[in-house]
């Protein structure tokens, strides 16, 4: 069982390497595969894979099993109830996202053994997260929310760092951590050869 202070220790460790997240959804299995080995040979640590069905839980294991022969984490995402959990965990997920802020959710991926990253779009949010122990978070959508919402939030809320996710890429990544996002998280740019030396130059490479 991880705790929630845990959680913001092991996200960390997980964000150390690279300011940025894949996130590969719906792509299957093979895909899936090449793509979080684009990710891992970049130096992006952290993979998330979305669950929303069997065929995304299959993806999920095999690109587990390959993580853990390079010793990287996978994460399994649009986790929104305590069923997902179940299914993430039985796939073995290092970690889980959300794309909202649900207590209940962060508490049984915790209980799992599995960090929480849930996601947050207002400032209730956030100190409803903060009240709760929290530290990452997920601020989504990212592109809708915009980089002065990141800028304001530095704010009031100075201790808590956010993952920027929705409508991502290596042209506005830049824009976005500047403007306080600690992580972008990002998807199609992996399968896009223009995308990756931007991706690169990113992480410092």
């Amino acid at each position: 069982m991880s705790t929630t202070a845990d959680a913001g220790a092991w996200f960390d460790e997980a964000f150390r390497a690279a300011p940025l997240m894949a996130i590969l959804r719906g792509m299957g299995t093979a895909r899936s595969l090449e793509l979080a080995r684009t990710a891992w040979d970049l130096g992006i640590d952290a993979v998330e894979i979305p669950i929303q069905s069997p065929a995304d839980e299959e993806a999920l294991a095999a690109v587990v099993a390959a993580g853990r022969e390079r010793r990287r984490s996978v994460g399994a995402g649009t986790v929104v109830d305590e069923a997902t959990v179940r299914a993430a965990a039985r796939a073995g997920a290092a970690f889980t996202v959300s794309p909202g802020f649900d207590l209940d959710v962060v508490r049984a991926s915790e209980a799992a053994g599995m960090p929480s990253l849930p996601g947050v779009a207002t400032a209730s949010e956030v100190q409803l997260a903060q009240k709760a122990g929290l530290t990452w978070l997920k601020a989504f959508p990212a592109s809708v929310l915009g980089t002065d919402w990141f800028a304001a939030l530095r704010g009031p809320f100075p201790g808590m760092r956010l993952v920027a996710t929705g409508g991502m890429h290596a042209r506005n990544a830049p824009d976005f951590l500047a403007a306080g996002a600690q992580v972008v998280a990002v998807g199609s740019a992996l399968a896009d050869e223009a995308e990756l030396p931007r991706l690169a130059q990113i992480i410092g490479r």
